[in-house]
Parts: structure tokens; sequence; C-alpha cells
């Protein structure tokens, strides 16, 4: 009977013994998983703390934007865009938002920007485009010093096609928190028509060159872009778009802008500038270069370029640095195609207006810098030039001009189309 109680007893202390293991391996399962856990979670999640953004900056133009947020902690975005108006959604878990107000200025291709809590324990920012556009990077980095994290997005102009594009990708892939730079995004549509946008030259408080006679730039610009879109429209072959179809002031991006948000085939820039010397007289077609073709094309270039001056709208030079990025941007393909229409339409011209010595010129104008548009300058006469300045307003003048620039724009088309551009 004791060998029996015994037994017994020594097989219910090995039970015990044996549960007590399997809860000791149970714990320690458990740790294992928490701290995997723990190397997987930012350590602001771990303390339970609140990441604060502390700065918010932009920078770039019409065209193309960089803004950058810093955060003490690591932050866990989720983006994705929603239209009408185009937008970008920043959401943030656990966030105390920090940002300077004045730093929320729109600013180049942002129109607003906007931020606050949705009322679940998240906070959201909210930027709205000037149109609509693509996020070519979103990209959460660890700050050099080793203090911080910023969230770093670079978004460019794009075509309303394209931006439905992203949304239909958006819609099966739930969006990314990084967007990797897919390259040029321009691609042929079946059911696009070759479009062109006119660039009436300056506008509203800018009013450009002044005639012998007061005859006013912007004036004979917006005259004669309305009367060649009317012109192009009829033949039922173009999507023609104003840059500014009022007397209003625009920007140089913001006219670059317009044409890569238009998918611009073709780019013309119209205007009527002075000359110091009032006897020289003609048309001349321009070209995008970062090294000018003579004096006279680098002196007209410069005045150009500081039009936004007169707008109040604050002119930084860029370094020789930058403006060789700047150049480097523009694709041989794109640079090519401008020459060939620059080629073109002045032969065009030669046989139904006058032209300067030398009419294909080239400068640095910044309104040419779109890098997927072919881009040129027209200077259709001199407002410096009596006979010019009679022509200019002169109506059955201003129709054979738009007539040879019609026939240029017919032959280029054709000839883009039967290489697949």
């Amino acid at each position: 009977m004791e060998a029996t109680r015994h037994y017994i007893g020594t097989h219910t202390e090995n039970r015990k013994s044996a549960g007590a293991v399997g809860r000791l391996l149970a714990v320690l399962a458990l740790m294992v998983l928490l701290c995997g856990l723990q190397a997987l979670m930012p350590s602001s999640v771990l303390a339970g703390e609140t990441v604060t953004a502390s700065e918010y900056r932009m920078a770039g133009d019409a065209t193309k934007m960089r803004i950058v947020m810093n955060f003490d902690g690591e932050p866990e975005p989720h983006w994705f865009l929603l239209r009408a108006p185009h937008r970008l959604v920043i959401d943030l878990p656990s966030t105390n938002m920090r940002i300077a107000t004045s730093d929320l200025k729109a600013k180049g291709l942002v129109a607003g920007v906007r931020y606050g809590s949705t009322g679940d324990g998240k906070s959201r920012l909210l930027i709205s485009g000037k149109g609509p556009f693509m996020v070519d990077r979103l990209d959460v980095l660890k700050n050099e010093d080793g203090k911080g994290y910023r969230i770093a997005i670079e978004i460019s102009a794009a075509s309303d096609r394209e931006f439905e594009a992203a949304l239909a990708e958006q819609a099966m892939t739930t969006a990314s928190t990084v967007a990797g730079d897919k390259g040029d995004r321009r691609s042929n549509h079946p059911l696009k028509r070759f479009t062109v946008v006119l660039d009436p030259g300056h506008g509203g408080i800018d009013g450009g060159a002044e005639g012998v006679s007061g005859t006013q730039e912007k004036e004979i610009t917006l005259a004669f872009a309305r009367e060649l879109q009317a012109k192009l429209a009829s033949t039922h072959k173009y999507d023609v778009i104003l840059t500014r179809d009022s007397d209003v002031f625009l920007r140089l991006d913001d006219r670059v802008r317009i044409a890569r948000q238009n998918e611009a085939d073709l780019f013309i820039s119209i205007h009527a500038d002075t000359i110091r010397l009032k006897g020289i007289r003609g048309a001349t077609v321009y070209t995008v270069s970062d090294k000018a073709s003579d004096a006279e094309a680098q002196a007209l270039a410069e005045r150009e370029n500081l039009s936004d001056q007169l707008g109040g709208v604050e002119v930084k030079v860029d370094s020789p640095e930058v403006a060789d990025i700047l150049f480097d941007l523009i694709r041989r393909e794109t640079h090519s195609f401008s020459m060939s229409f620059a080629n073109t339409l002045v032969g065009e011209l030669s046989t139904t207006v006058g032209l300067i010595n030398n009419p294909h010129r080239f400068a640095g104008f910044r309104v040419l810098r779109a890098p997927d548009v072919p881009s040129v300058l027209v200077e259709l006469g001199y407002l410096s030039n009596p006979e010019d300045e009679a022509q200019l307003i002169n109506p059955e003048w201003r129709d054979k001009a738009a007539n040879s620039i019609i026939n240029a724009i017919s032959a280029f088309a054709s000839a883009k189309a039967a290489a697949g551009g």
C-alpha cells in the first residue's frame, strides 16, 4: 500500500513539474516574440510617445517641387491621392504638428497646405496642387546628424490623364509609402490629338515692350495668339490651349506648367520686343540653350527672364551648378524636336514675312525649359521699328504670319506622327 501511494505521489509531482516547464517555455516564447516585435517597431511607438513634426519646407516652382518635413522620431506615413481638387494626403499616427503657418504658404506647384487631427488618434496633412501632379518620390530618411527623421517628397506637374492613371494604380495597390522614380511618364495616347500650347507673352502688370507709337507688346501677343488659336481650331486637327486668354499676369514657370499639364506636343511663346538699334526689323525664332548665340539673344533672354519681377515675384539667380542641372534636364530628343520645328518655322516665315539676319537664334529662356515639350519663342517683329509696329497691328499681315506658323505646325506634326512620336 505504501508503495502504491509512493508511485501515485511521484507521478503527480512529475505532472506538476512538466506543467511548470511548459509554462516556462510559453513565457520564453512570448518574450522572444515581443523582442522580435520590439525590433520592428519605432522607438517612439515603444515608448508610447507622440512623434513631433517640427519643420516644414518647400522648394521649387510650378513644374516641380520638393517638400521636406522634419520629425523628432520615426514617422509612419501612409499616402494617397485625391481628385477635385488634386491633393496628396499623408496620414501620420500619433503626431504632434508644430509647424509654422508661414511655412505653409502656397508656392510653385503647391496651391495650399493644411493639417489637423482626423479624430481617431491620427494626424493628416493635405497638400493641394496647382492642377494635376505626380508623386515622383516619398521617402522616410534618417537625418545625417542622427537626430530625428524627415519625410522627403518630390512632386511634378502632370496631365489629368496621368493623374487619373495614378489614381487607378492606387486603387489596385492601395498606394505605397514610397514611390520610386518612374522616369518619363509621358506616353502616347491613341485618342489624344496633337496638342499645341500658345503662350502670349507678358500680360497684366507686365506690359512688355512698347512701340514707337505706344503699342503694348502684351496686347499684340494676345491678339495674335487668339487669331492663331482660331485658325488652328478650324482645321479640326489639333487641341489648342492658350496660357492666358485675358490681360492677366502669369509667372514664367506657370506657363511651362500649363504646357506640361496639357501634355503639349509643341509650345510656342509669342513676343514682339524692342531693340536698341531701331533700324533692325523682322521676325526671329529662338530655342533654348545654355549659351546664347549672340549678345542680342542673350540680352533678350535676360529681359524676358526678369518679367516675373514686375509681378512682385522673387527671382532667384541660379548658381552655375543649378543652371547646368536645369539644362541637363532638357532631353536630347526634346531639344532635337525644338530645333527641327524652329528650322521649319523659319523656312515658312521666310516666304511670307520679313526675317532678321540669322533668324534662328538661341539663349537661356526660362519659358522654354519644359524638359519634355518641344518649345520655341517667336519674336514676330520689333516694336522699336516703325515699319514692324505697323505690320504687327495690321490684320492682313498677322493673317499671313499665322498661316505660315500653321504650315510649320502641320509639317512638324506629320513628321512626328510618321516617326511614331
